[in-house]
């Protein structure tokens, strides 16, 4: 088996998992619904973004739905998004390394919670993780069509890649500085919202029966 299609088997493998853990979650099924809305805005954000190489939303938002939202969501949010957003864009070899980074770009904002419920924080770490994208990505055409992986090799290619990961990075920022707060805010609301059950009482029931009055005394016969 080559290593491309095992990659291919594990993403599939964990997405059906995370899945699986969102819909036996505390949420239920409102909050696979919350996931599905989220991958889906992520996967226009990146469309309508497309004409500006490597700026994209789907980084930042899978980071801020792991940090309001907890890992299964995270992990859930990126490959969807990446999935979807390529339907669009083009389909290729590309998208199942796309789908594990931005997947476990929602696990580390879940790890990374309290970081990342700050905005600079937040931007720090989508810098990073732009960064990091590029390098994976890199490594993941180095591994499947060479010519070797080697230092050299990546050193080559990082060089080249060095502009798109800028703007990744800088996108990131630039997204997380703008949008991410509200992002953050409103699915704080939506998270205790979808995990809150409201208990109804039991109804009230027929209420005790208390003691008998006495009957009337009959009525004395005439004299």
């Amino acid at each position: 088996m080559s290593a491309a299609l095992t990659v291919i088997l594990v993403i599939v493998l964990l997405v059906a998992l995370g899945l699986v853990a969102v819909e036996r979650g505390g949420g239920g099924a409102k909050e696979m619904a919350l996931v599905a809305t989220l991958a889906a805005v992520a996967a226009a954000g990146r469309v309508l973004f497309a004409p500006i190489p490597s700026v994209q939303p789907v980084t930042v938002i899978c980071l801020v739905t792991g940090a309001a939202l907890g890992p299964r969501a995270g992990l859930a949010v990126g490959p969807i998004a990446g999935l979807v957003s390529n339907a669009f864009l083009g389909q290729g070899p590309w998208t199942p390394p796309q789908m594990a980074l931005w997947g476990l770009a929602g696990l580390t904002g879940a790890l990374l919670r309290p970081v990342c419920r700050n905005a600079v924080s937040l931007a720090v770490v989508g810098f990073v993780w732009g960064v990091l994208f590029g390098w994976a990505m890199n490594l993941w055409f180095l591994a499947s069509f060479g010519p070797d992986v080697s230092w050299a090799a990546f050193t080559l290619a990082a060089g080249r890649s060095i502009p798109f990961d800028l703007a990744h990075g800088i996108g990131n920022v630039v997204i997380a500085l703008v949008a991410g707060p509200a992002l953050l805010r409103t699915l704080g609301r939506y998270a205790v919202r979808i995990r809150t059950e409201v208990v109804s009482p039991p109804a009230p029931g027929p209420a005790p029966a208390g003691p008998s009055a006495p009957a009337p005394p009959a009525p004395a016969p005439p004299r």
